[in-house]
């Protein structure tokens, strides 16, 4: 590889990596998703990365109750217990993940209730945030 072709790899990575919108987390999200077993995590993180894209992954899905499809709810399957992470587009340019959590539910399609709570409180604590 000549110089000429280095440096138009090192822009198109730069350009490439522009395009990503930041990736933040409201409290202790990122600690919460690091705890899941690596498989889930994995998963959950290259679904993050795609949202991330302007993409929407496999495994994400609308969460109602919030007023259109910002925000998303992915669900990941392991080992017989399910992983959830869930983040919103609709503040600025950027992915804020607001909840992190295994779905401990016995109906598994269904976010218990008190999950849903936490995340609304979540969402309005991640609108009034400067995330600049």
């Amino acid at each position: 590889m000549d110089v000429l072709d280095y440096i138009s790899f090192v822009i198109y990575k730069y350009c490439y990596v522009l395009m990503l919108k930041p990736l933040k987390f409201v409290g202790s999200r990122w600690k919460d998703l690091s705890a899941f077993p690596d498989e889930a995590k994995q998963e959950i993180g290259h679904s993050l990365y795609v949202a991330q894209q302007g993409g929407r992954a496999l495994n994400a899905k609308t969460l109602q109750g919030f007023g259109g499809g910002g925000v998303v709810e992915l669900v990941e399957d392991y080992d017989g217990n399910t992983y959830c992470c869930v983040y919103t587009t609709k503040i600025a340019e950027v992915i804020v993940v607001l909840h992190a959590f295994q779905k401990k539910s016995k109906r598994k399609i269904e976010t218990p209730r008190h999950e849903v709570d936490l995340i609304h409180a979540r969402f309005k604590e991640a609108q009034a945030k400067n995330w600049n």
